[in-house]
């Protein structure tokens, strides 16, 4: 299963929204994305993960190299996670204490 990324702005915020499965074969898609748009010079993000069903090391670390990029440009990364096994995954990497997680979109826009 391929992962599909895709991103909106809203208003001074982009909400790149993941949908499928991260992994070695599928990372590259999502990090080319968020490469993407920090070169755009968009370092507000609001990653939402709901509709991702797995991810490994490789998107944990995806994510973690983003955040770097994001807070070196003085930008902030939220991201957005309503699933209790991918919070998990979170938890047990210590992540939790990393990232911001919100359990909805409106949440992280309102934060």
């Amino acid at each position: 299963m391929d992962v599909r990324v895709t991103s909106r702005d809203v208003g001074s915020r982009t909400v790149v929204e993941v949908d499928g499965e991260i992994d070695v074969s599928s990372a590259d898609a999502l990090r080319d994305q968020l490469s993407e748009l920090l070169e755009r010079d968009r370092t507000d993000l609001v990653i939402d993960l709901r509709a991702v069903r797995f991810m490994d090391s490789t998107g944990l670390g995806v994510l973690v190299g983003t955040l770097k990029k994001v807070r070196l440009a003085g930008g902030q990364l939220q991201l957005v996670i309503d699933s209790e096994r991918l919070l998990k995954v979170f938890r047990i990497t210590a992540l939790l204490q990393v990232f911001t997680v919100h359990d909805t979109i409106e949440a992280a826009l309102s934060a």
